[in-house]
């Protein structure tokens, strides 16, 4: 009895549910779900984004770089350079009829000076300039002028043609130094500002960023690894400063790729790491020592490896060994194929050569590599790597 009153019940309050449901669905039809729109959607791929959360102007840099230029630009200093050419006498001036005609003045070689214009940067208080070696380069005197138009003449310290780098001094009270900055912290991208003195109008300040790091094969130099940037980069700008968007210095402008002889946009700079290091040592010891193994390499392409019997083109080949040179010394034999030197792999000859330049010379290196399709191990004890003059 009880069953059969609750059964009606429970279809009345059913039946007023549907009721209301109708009603809401009817004067708010966006609550009606779009079943055909879920079923598809179930089927293609969902793109999520990353949107920023910033603020509207925390994208926005400095409005100007002048307090980086005003902190920097008093060190860097303009370098002018002048040499006495002495010009072979003519090919006819021992000819008799030739002599009788012309004199003996064609005998004598003639003379002539010849001047060129670069930039550098004081790096030390002590009056110490880092500037490019190709700028100072046979140089019979080397004049410097500072920003607030003070002169003097510099002293070569030394030179390394091997990364372009030269060490001048001038003695002058007060002398403003610039500060160095962290090459290691360098980042693509990074705002960076070239002073020199281009084309001997003066000194001159020219922005951009730093468009790669670590740049080498180029062929510019012995030892490379350079920044590359876009901030114009002119004649007379070699031997400047590479700054930071504080005023602190990276690189040593040095060259320019360019068809025309002018800036395109790509410039080069010798990072301070590099720099640094070789200042020091010119300074400490009036020359730069590294390593020398005394071999001769190249890079092992494939067609190299495959002629070897080889499964990769890792590494490098030894095509020619000094006679009593540390590498003779140590066992190495021609068509050996070294992958290792110090536990570090190596992938290519410019690699390889800067392994074996920073070994302090007469100390050991592990040499790891395949002779004949078998591995070998050799302990050399490192030279030290001759001056390109001699």
């Amino acid at each position: 009895m009880r069953i059969s009153k609750t059964i009606p019940f429970i279809f009345q309050f059913a039946t007023i549910g549907l009721a209301f449901a109708f009603v809401l669905l009817y004067l708010f039809p966006a609550l009606l779900p779009d079943l055909n729109r879920s079923i598809s959607e179930n089927d293609k791929p969902v793109v999520e984004f990353k949107q920023s959360n910033l603020g509207r102007h925390s994208n926005t840099g400095p409005v100007s770089y002048a307090d980086a230029v005003e902190r920097a630009a008093p060190a860097v200093v303009n370098v002018y350079t002048r040499k006495t050419i002495s010009e072979t006498r003519h090919p006819f001036a021992n000819d008799p009829i030739f002599r009788y005609f012309f004199g003996d003045n064609t005998r004598r070689p003639r003379q002539r000076t010849e001047s060129s214009l670069g930039s550098g940067v004081i790096v030390s208080p002590q009056g110490y300039i880092l500037t490019n070696n190709h700028v100072i380069a046979a140089a019979d005197e080397i004049q410097v002028a500072l920003k607030n138009g003070k002169t003097a003449e510099a002293k070569l310290v030394g030179a390394d043609p091997e990364t372009d780098l030269a060490v001048l001094k001038i003695n002058l009270p007060d002398l403003p130094a610039i500060t160095l900055g962290d090459t290691q912290k360098l980042r693509v991208g990074d705002v960076v500002l070239a002073i020199g003195n281009p084309f001997g109008v003066g000194q001159t300040v020219t922005s951009g960023i730093v468009s790669a790091t670590g740049r080498n094969m180029l062929g510019i130099n012995t030892f490379e690894n350079f920044i590359q940037t876009d901030a114009a980069i002119n004649p007379g700008n070699s031997g400047g400063a590479l700054i930071t968007a504080h005023g602190e210095l990276i690189g040593i402008n040095t060259a320019i790729f360019s068809k025309s002889g002018g800036s395109q946009g790509i410039g080069f700079a010798i990072p301070m790491s590099l720099a640094k290091d070789v200042m020091t040592q010119i300074i400490e010891h009036g020359e730069v020592v590294r390593g020398w193994l005394g071999v001769v390499i190249q890079d092992l392409n494939d067609e190299l490896a495959h002629s070897f019997g080889l499964n990769s083109s890792d590494g490098v080949i030894l095509s020619n060994i000094v006679v009593d040179g540390p590498a003779a010394k140590g066992g190495l034999a021609i068509g050996d194929v070294i992958t290792h030197i110090a536990d570090k792999a190596v992938d290519d000859v410019k690699q390889a050569l800067q392994l074996i330049s920073q070994v302090k010379p007469g100390s050991k290196v592990q040499i790891r590599g395949i002779r004949q399709g078998q591995a070998f191990e050799s302990t050399i004890t490192v030279g030290t790597r001759p001056h390109e003059d001699s």
